[in-house]
């Protein structure tokens, strides 16, 4: 790591109240996964699931058996 990527680094740690060690986990965590998506998640992979009024009413309450087939 050149002297200015430290800096930067150091900058963006301390401006997030962050240690180095802790903005470095971050930055690979955000850089990782940002954008990824499980191609077996039923959330996009199946169809809509509201239908009819009465669904449309529970789905923000029922939503894990809707998507899932959970029951909370």
């Amino acid at each position: 790591m050149t002297s200015i990527e430290y800096e930067l680094l150091r900058k963006y740690a301390e401006s997030r109240g962050l240690t180095i060690a802790e903005a470095l986990r971050e930055i690979i965590r955000r850089q990782v996964l940002e954008g990824e998506v499980r191609a077996d998640d039923p959330l996009f992979t199946k169809g809509p699931v509201v239908r009819g009024k009465k669904i449309k009413e529970e789905v923000s309450e029922r939503h894990d058996e809707f998507l899932y087939g959970a029951r909370a």
